[in-house]
C-alpha cells in the first residue's frame, strides 16, 4: 500500500481480463476509492467469522485482517519481531519468505527491491495528517490509510519495485517483475493484496506492487480457491469505506 507516492487508479489487469470502466480519480494512493455501501450492517465485521480458519483479529496473528472495517487492536500496535529486509523492516517470518522470493526472482533474471514494509502508528499519523491538512479529510480518506488501519503496521505487508520509473505507479503492472510476482508470490506465502477490480471489496485500488504475507499453506489455499481478495477468502464483508 502506498502512502507517499502517486499512483493513477485506472489500469488494466496484468493477467488479462476486461478493463475497469468504473470512474477513478487521477491521483489515488493506498487509501483507495471511497465507494458507496449497500448498508452499514452488510459491511460490519467486528470479529472473525466462526467458519473461518485461524485468527483474523489478534494483531500478532499471521492471518490478521486489516482494512477500513477492521482496524488493529490496539490501534498503536507494534510487532516485537521486526527484522531488516533491505532498506525496510518486516516481521521475521515475512522477511525470511521475502528473501526466498527475491532469490527466486533473481534466478529468473529479475532484480527486486523492497520499497516499503513496516510502518509504525506514529508514521501513519504524520502521513495521514499531511493529506488532511493539504486536501481535506474526504480526499485524505481516498489517499491514505488512517492510523491503525494500515496493513503495513502489521509488518506483513511489502511493497516491491525494481528501482525504475514505474515503481509504485500504475505502469509497474506491465513490468516483468510485476507479472512474475503475481504468478509466483503464493509459493512463498504472499498474495497480491489489492487485486484488479476488487476495490469495492478491499477499499483500495489495484496495486500490482503490494503483497501480503499469510504463510505458505494459506497462500496455496488462496491460489487453489482462485480467491478474489482476502476478504472473500476469509469470509468477510466488503470494506470499501470506514464505519464512521
Amino acid at each position: 500500500m502506498v502512502t507517499g507516492g502517486l499512483a493513477l487508479a485506472a489500469c488494466s489487469h496484468q493477467g488479462g481480463g476486461a478493463p475497469d470502466t468504473s470512474p477513478a480519480p487521477t491521483d489515488v494512493l493506498s487509501g483507495g476509492p471511497r465507494t458507496s455501501a449497500s448498508s452499514d450492517a452488510s459491511l460490519k465485521a467486528s470479529a472473525a467469522p466462526a467458519d473461518s480458519p485461524g485468527d483474523h483479529v489478534s494483531p500478532d496473528s499471521l492471518q490478521v485482517l486489516v482494512n477500513k472495517r477492521n482496524p488493529l487492536s490496539p490501534r498503536d500496535y507494534a510487532p516485537s519481531d521486526l527484522q531488516a529486509f533491505g532498506s525496510v523492516q518486516l516481521r521475521s517470518a515475512a522477511a525470511q519468505a521475502a528473501q526466498q522470493m527475491f532469490d527466486a526472482a533473481r534466478q529468473a533474471g529479475l532484480s527486486l527491491i523492497a520499497l516499503s514494509g513496516y510502518r509504525s502508528y506514529a508514521e501513519q499519523v504524520g502521513t495521514y495528517q499531511h493529506w488532511v491538512n493539504t486536501y481535506g479529510k474526504e480526499q485524505a480518506d481516498v489517499a491514505s490509510a488512517r492510523p491503525g488501519y494500515s496493513e503495513h503496521q502489521t509488518g506483513f505487508a511489502l511493497d516491491v519495485g525494481t528501482g525504475a520509473g514505474c515503481d509504485l505507479q500504475v505502469c509497474f503492472r506491465e513490468t516483468d517483475a510485476a507479472q512474475w510476482l503475481a504468478e509466483h508470490c503464493t509459493r512463498f506465502g504472499f498474495v497480491l493484496r489489492y487485486p484488479w477490480q476488487q476495490h469495492e471489496t478491499t477499499g483500495y485500488w489495484f496495486e500490482s506492487w503490494h503483497f501480503r504475507f499469510i504463510g505458505t499453506d494459506q497462500a496455496d489455499a488462496y491460489r487453489k480457491a482462485k480467491a478474489r481478495s482476502l476478504e472473500d477468502f476469509w469470509g468477510y464483508p466488503t470494506a470499501a469505506t470506514y464505519a464512521d
